[in-house]
């Protein structure tokens, strides 16, 4: 019975441990995202470090972020015909590529594209900053880190990743499109029609909320887990998947959250 006891005791203190470490993860993240948030409406601001992020983000992430939209298009289009082909719905495709493109593979493969790329950058630059004492420097340089390093880049994030998830969404429907008027033999104009008659705004507008707070989770996440790195080239290394794994999950979770409270009624 008393060794029953202890390992029912051990067991309890490890969960103790694991959900204490998780709210104070918590609580940390929740005030690293407030002070960024100040700073974005406080000057000094830093237009030449905004417009550089956005270029890094935005302009070099469009090549993934397109192929993966029209090679995903075209593959969505080809799996609902050949389902509804089983029904004699094969007339949906159309229909289904466009929402399925817009509300929901459109934005989300576009922030994990975007997460995958840009995430682990930011954190692999600001921990070597973080490690080679550079952030050390510029505060005693009387120059902010959040003004200077983190805003920007949330800023950015957030501003062209309904760009991004719009070209994300085109090109989607255009492999979707391609695929279907090449190979599975349906009529361009008609295709095209139905496509338009079952696009409607709010699932325009929903996929632009999405894409702005996937941006500002893509960031904050990589801005966090490298500002708080240590321990030199592994811990780097460290941050930098974390920073990843971490976007991923956020992106996935207000994914979900999104669509509940839009599309949920």
């Amino acid at each position: 019975m008393t060794g029953l006891f202890t390992t029912f005791a051990h067991a309890l203190i490890a969960l103790g441990t694991v959900v204490i470490g998780l709210f104070g993860s918590i609580g940390r993240l929740t005030r690293f995202a407030g002070t960024a948030l100040s700073r974005l409406v406080r000057p000094p601001y830093y237009p030449a470090q905004l417009f550089e992020q956005m270029l890094v983000i935005g302009y070099f992430s469009l090549p993934v972020v397109g192929l993966t939209a029209l090679f995903t298009g075209s593959a969505l289009a080809q799996q609902i015909y050949i389902g509804g082909a089983r029904f004699n719905a094969a007339a949906t495709v159309p229909a289904v590529t466009v929402i399925g493109i817009v509300r929901e593979l459109g934005p989300v493969l576009g922030g994990l594209m975007v997460a995958g790329r840009v995430a682990s950058a930011m954190a692999a630059e600001l921990g070597t900053m973080r490690v080679t004492e550079q952030i050390d420097a510029l505060t005693t340089l009387r120059t902010d880190p959040f003004r200077y390093l983190v805003a920007p880049r949330i800023v950015a994030a957030v501003l062209v990743m309904p760009v991004l998830v719009l070209v994300s969404n085109a090109l989607g429907v255009m492999g979707g499109w391609l695929l279907a008027t090449q190979r599975l033999g349906f009529n361009s104009a008609q295709y095209l029609n139905t496509t338009a008659n079952y696009l409607k705004l709010d699932d325009v507008m929903s996929s632009m909320v999405k894409a702005a707070v996937f941006g500002f989770f893509i960031a904050l996440m990589g801005c966090y887990h490298g500002y708080h790195s240590s321990g030199g080239a592994a811990g780097v290394g460290r941050a930098t998947t974390n920073a990843v794994v971490s976007a991923f999950i956020l992106i996935l979770l207000s994914n979900l959250i999104i669509t509940v409270i839009v599309f949920g009624s």
